[in-house]
């Protein structure tokens, strides 16, 4: 078998998608990544995979855990929980909770996604706990993380406070917003909260600290982080038209900086892409050469739409490659995998979309297969000794 690779333009398959290099954002923060939800475009890729301290942006991890406990009946929003002193130890961005409160776990869930309250996670985490405690939550959302998908996730506690072995990658932190865009929309809307006012106890802090809220550009979500070692974050999502992005920010200097760079990457993420269908399922990319069959070629076609975003400014044709093992060999059934389209944008990720066959093909009859392999044997010799068999 021998392997074929084609060059193609993408003019060829479906239309003219013309663009330029993707002109990446020129971020200051020491770690990014942002993704388009629609389209599973990635824009933006900076030191994405590596596992850093994700300072409070790790109480998403939290959230998901009692979100998913409540749908499951193990929690209601209702219920009363207790504090522990070891809740009530912590310092930081906290609901100034103490071992006299019993506290609405719809409070509590406020009281992390927009006071960032440290203490509110340890409440929740203990609740939750195999064991009771918020060590033994912290190894069970480890394990739930990496179900996820989350492989550089590790956490020490439930709230981010500065651990050595407390680490997220920002590819994970975007992964996990996600999940709780698409899997809980109906606590989603918490996260776009600006202001949340516990029992009046602590007017310092009842401002959701998201800078991009109250802008009117479709931020909705979902948190900040910082901690002298993570410096300034933000896991932050954006919806404009039929269109949201996701963001993580990581490794800022300053809350102000963290705000322009957020507001920027928003503007650029919406503004400097448009979605193209690259080529539509059924559409036939090649024909195949094959071998022994009663028709020598076979059409290829993408397995399912490929719809991506690509570039607004336009320069030149974005070029795909079809890759298959040929000639394939008779028999041939209508839909089997044949090839891959890999369509690669410079400057961002390669998409790919699987090739199937467009239509059977039996395998030949006595006369064809001796035609077929007379031709070959024929080539071969024209080819001298060095393509003799």
């Amino acid at each position: 078998m021998l392997s074929k690779t084609l060059r193609l333009s993408i003019a060829v398959l479906t239309m003219l998608v013309l663009a330029l290099p993707a002109a990446a954002f020129d971020t200051r923060a020491r770690a990014a990544f942002v993704t388009d939800l629609k389209t599973g475009t990635v824009l933006l890729s900076k030191n994405a995979d590596q596992p850093m301290p994700p300072a409070s942006m790790s109480k998403l991890m939290t959230l998901y855990v009692a979100f998913e406990a409540i749908r499951m009946g193990r929690l209601s929003l209702d219920e009363r929980l207790p504090v522990s002193e070891h809740a009530m130890s912590y310092g930081g961005s906290t609901m100034f909770l103490d071992t006299t409160d019993r506290v609405r776990v719809e409070d509590l869930l406020r009281g992390i996604i927009v006071l960032s309250g440290n203490d509110a996670c340890v409440v929740i985490a203990e609740a939750l706990s195999p064991d009771g405690t918020e060590a033994g939550f912290s190894r069970f959302m480890t394990q739930r993380a990496q179900k996820l998908g989350m492989t550089n996730s590790v956490f020490a506690n439930s709230n981010g406070w500065p651990a050595a072995n407390h680490r997220m990658s920002m590819r994970d932190l975007a992964l996990l917003a996600r999940h709780l865009i698409e899997d809980f929309p109906e606590f989603y809307p918490m996260f776009a909260e600006t202001e949340f006012k516990f029992d009046g106890r602590a007017p310092q802090n009842t401002k959701n600290r998201n800078p991009l809220l109250s802008l009117g550009i479709g931020a909705d979500g979902l948190k900040t982080g910082h901690t002298q070692a993570a410096g300034y974050g933000l896991v932050g999502s954006a919806k404009q038209g039929d269109r949201r992005i996701v963001f993580v920010l990581s490794g800022l200097d300053s809350s102000a900086q963290r705000a322009q760079e957020a507001e920027a990457i928003v503007s650029w993420a919406f503004r400097q892409f448009v979605e193209s269908t690259v080529v539509k399922g059924g559409t036939e990319v090649l024909r195949a050469d094959v071998w022994m069959g009663d028709a020598d070629s076979v059409g290829l076609v993408a397995e399912q739409d490929l719809s991506m975003l690509l570039p607004v400014l336009s320069a030149e044709e974005v070029k795909a490659e079809v890759i298959y093992d040929g000639p394939v060999k008779a028999p041939v059934a209508q839909g089997d995998k044949l090839g891959t389209l890999v369509v690669t944008p410079e400057g961002m990720a390669e998409v790919r979309v699987p090739l199937v066959a467009a239509e059977n093909v039996a395998r030949g009859g006595f006369v064809n297969r001796i035609k077929t392999v007379s031709g070959l044997l024929l080539t071969r010799l024209q080819q001298g000794p060095e393509g003799a068999l």
